[in-house]
């Protein structure tokens, strides 16, 4: 059974006549009686008597006709569908961020693009960089954002505007009034995110690059949020490294002082390699910074494994 079968046969059963059935449809009036007689003769069951020289709906070709209709209509929305997400009119950017881009760095982003494409709808979802890079992988996000280097075969990616971490103390603390040394460093009583979240991963290496040895760091207590890191170094429980972008309140208070300045890092936009962005998603990468209008959305490159 084909979609012309029931457009044929909805076009019949309403005028009730083959030849103003064949005018409608612009077809042959020959090919409206193979069309209707190749229905009939597949399943057995007459879908028109005739009656003299008129036909009319048999008690199957009345119950046929309100399924009919109904797949017709289904057709009709899921083409609607099609047209509004091709238009711009419909569509959902499923993205995955880490905390720190989710909470602090996207707000921005999504604001210029709900007000270029009110239409369409963000699902944002906060997770740590690992957890953000699987969910592109299996296919649950157009888009990923992590704060830190990734590498997959599978996966895509461009760096962009990104932020810079730096070591905050209270105002009350030693290393407030002067840095501390490469030794001292992996003695501070640390507040640290989880292991696997970027800004973790981007402090133990920025602190390798000091001269200090990771493997012997005092980590106090790990939190899962930014916030809570934030709270707990303000409350004196410990110093810690956050994102300039996280830290900017409690550093314009003078809750928090920077007691070192590490280096600036690059955010990065994942993609899955063989899967093909919605026009939403592309919509919404040329909204990021740096993007250029009228161009390709984002040069992804896949980086290559060591």
């Amino acid at each position: 059974m084909t979609l012309e079968q029931l457009r044929i046969f909805v076009c019949v059963a309403e005028r009730l006549n083959m030849t103003r059935a064949a005018e409608a449809l612009h077809i042959t009036q020959s090919g409206v009686s193979a069309s209707i007689g190749a229905l009939e003769n597949t399943y057995g069951t007459a879908l028109f008597d005739r009656v003299g020289r008129r036909i009319e709906l048999s008690v199957a070709g009345r119950a046929f006709l309100d399924e009919a209709r109904k797949i017709l209509n289904q057709v009709r929305e899921a083409q609607r569908t099609l047209m509004d997400m091709s238009n711009l009119r419909r569509g959902t950017v499923t993205i995955y961020a880490s905390q720190t881009i989710g909470n602090y760095w996207l707000p921005r982003v999504i604001g210029e693009f709900s007000n270029r494409f009110p239409h369409l709808s963000i699902d944002l979802h906060i997770a740590n960089t690992e957890e953000a890079a699987r969910m592109v992988l299996d296919g649950a996000a157009d888009i990923g954002f992590v704060a830190a280097p990734h590498v997959d075969p599978d996966l895509d990616g461009v760096d962009v505007e990104g932020d810079q971490l730096c070591i905050l103390v209270r105002p009350d603390h030693a290393w407030a009034h002067r840095p501390p040394r490469p030794e001292e460093l992996v003695r501070g009583a640390w507040v640290l995110r989880e292991e696997g979240s970027a800004t973790r991963s981007e402090f133990e290496r920025a602190l390798r690059g000091l001269g200090a040895d990771v493997k012997k760091l005092d980590v106090r207590l790990e939190l899962p949020t930014n916030e809570a890191i934030l709270s707990a170094v303000v409350a004196g429980l410990g110093p810690s490294a956050l994102s300039d972008l996280v830290a900017r309140e409690a550093l314009a208070s003078g809750a928090l002082v920077r007691a070192v300045n590490l280096p600036r890092r690059t955010f990065r936009v994942l993609r899955h390699s063989e899967r093909k962005l919605s026009l939403a998603a592309e919509m919404f990468l040329k909204c990021l910074p740096g993007a250029e209008q009228d161009a390709e959305p984002l040069p992804f490159r896949r980086r290559a494994t060591a």
